[in-house]
């Protein structure tokens, strides 16, 4: 299955079952296939022993990826809008215009309470993993410690009211209706955008490899390159696609019928492979699969998938152009019988491939290798910048461990000081008692002052004897006081 293939939602929502006429063509064609490819028992056989093949049980077909970031929500609400009476016989009588208009949309009050809950827990659900994605891209971007506003966050997802994040109303499947065939309409536009990248960066890294080579390997490498181009171009006729002669051939080589007794009726029936009346863009990408193998051998150097992907995508696009004329993006029986009375049909111009039409011009190329030259000068100065916080987160490591080792040794340091200034005590008959640091140890008693209540009296004898016989020594001879000396002892008076 093409990675491009996707079924847009108004596929979903405009048809659910096949016309009875049609339905019994088909049974009546599988019948006559089994009639004519089986062989009759002989009667002589014994019927116990011939193995009764096991009926299998056909399961429904799958809805394909619309390749929207929704696309998950958007099958699951239609699933259940589809389980409703009411909302189905709506959806099968709606035109397309009114669908994309909105007013299909205004249906939704009349459905039943059941969906009605499963609809407002789908959108519950959703809401919850928007938020989370909200969440996650904040984180990556290193908004961790910053408020998330999810209500400003969720306006840039058109598909859902997020003003209501509890219940689904009408307001949520117009959004829904309108931004899934907005986006899908969209979405041919951007991969062949993306595929226009693509090519162009094949070529940028071509032309850089070939800088690197010297004259010689750059000869080589160019008739190399020459040879794989003309070796890929060398292929059978392309037929155009839609034309009376590719749909012949997917008849015969596809289908294993005579190509004289192609019928488009029954062409289409046996093609409709979900059995809805309609060819989505799945099944007709499905018919194109015979003319691309014509191009593309996944084995061979010269043949790039991605370049036959595209191919697919161009032909799904110029059938759809062609035939779809109400621009549902689905067609019709009606619209596919039309199609093969034009003269487009039986005598179509010759088909050209992507060899033929390069996916960019000269312009283009030089354009992108200047943005591509600005994004590398970019991401150089960018790397640049990084070096240097680098360097300045180095140092600044530096500096932090130098200012731990240096408040390391000033706390081993005090631990030290503590150590050798705090008292010992020495034990004495098993009493405790404290011993005083060497600087406060008592004075030799010659030293020690004498106590003021024992020696008081005596020297004030003695002074008063000095002070009869000689003056007082801290007095002048005219009675002037002195000053006091600093050799004196807890402030005793000088003694000669």
């Amino acid at each position: 299955v093409s990675p491009c293939q996707k079924l847009i939602v108004l596929a979903n929502l405009c048809r659910f079952q096949m016309s009875w006429t049609n339905g019994f063509l088909t049974s009546c064609l599988v019948l006559a296939s089994l009639l004519s490819s089986s062989e009759a028992v002989p009667i002589s056989v014994d019927k116990t022993k011939v193995k009764i093949p096991e009926e299998t049980v056909q399961e429904a077909p799958q809805s394909v990826d619309t390749g929207l970031h929704y696309d998950r929500y958007l099958r699951e609400v239609i699933d259940f809008l589809e389980k409703d009476q009411h909302f189905r016989e709506k959806l099968h009588n709606t035109d397309m215009e009114d669908i994309k208009q909105g007013k299909l949309a205004k249906e939704l009050d009349f459905v039943s309470h059941h969906v009605r809950t499963k609809l407002d827990e789908l959108k519950r659900q959703e809401v919850s993993r928007l938020r989370t994605l909200i969440k996650a891209k904040q984180d990556i971007e290193g908004g961790n410690d910053m408020a998330v506003d999810h209500q400003a966050l969720l306006k840039q997802f058109e598909y859902l009211n997020h003003m209501n994040p509890h219940t689904f109303e009408v307001e949520d499947l117009d959004r829904l209706i309108k931004s899934a065939t907005k986006d899908l309409e969209n979405f041919d536009k951007e991969r062949h955008e993306e595929f226009k990248r693509y090519e162009m960066m094949k070529e940028h890294e071509r032309r850089e490899h070939l800088k690197t080579l010297d004259e010689e390997g750059r000869k080589k490498e160019e008739e190399h390159y020459e040879e794989m181009k003309k070796k890929h171009a060398d292929h059978p006729k392309v037929n155009h696609p839609g034309s009376q002669d590719q749909l012949k051939e997917v008849w015969e080589e596809a289908d294993g019928l005579d190509p004289e007794d192609f019928d488009p009726k029954t062409f289409f029936n046996l093609h409709d492979t979900n059995g809805d009346g309609f060819f989505d863009e799945q099944e007709l990408e499905a018919l194109f699969t015979k003319e691309l193998e014509k191009i593309y051998d996944p084995t061979n150097e010269e043949d790039d998938m991605v370049e036959m992907e595209e191919e697919r995508l161009r032909m799904r696009e110029h059938v759809m152009n062609e035939v779809d004329a109400n621009k549902d993006r689905l067609v019709s029986l009606d619209e596919f019988l039309i199609a093969t009375k034009k003269k487009e049909f039986l005598e179509p111009d010759s088909w050209e491939t992507l060899e033929q039409n390069q996916a960019y011009t000269e312009e283009e190329m030089r354009e992108f290798e200047e943005h591509l030259a600005k994004q590398e000068e970019d991401l150089n100065l960018k790397a640049v910048d990084l070096q240097k916080q680098r360097e300045e987160l180095e140092r600044q490591q530096e500096q932090l461990n130098a200012q731990k080792i240096q408040l390391q040794q000033a706390v081993e340091h005090m631990e030290r000081l503590k150590k050798t200034e705090q008292p010992h005590e020495v034990h004495v008959e098993g009493n405790a008692v404290q011993e005083v640091p060497q600087h406060e140890q008592a004075l030799p008693p010659e030293h020690q002052p004498s106590p003021p209540d024992q020696e008081a009296p005596a020297a004030q004898n003695d002074i008063a004897q000095q002070d009869l016989s000689q003056g007082h020594p801290n007095q002048s001879q005219d009675g002037q006081p002195l000053l006091h000396d600093p050799n004196s002892v807890h402030g005793a008076p000088h003694m000669p």
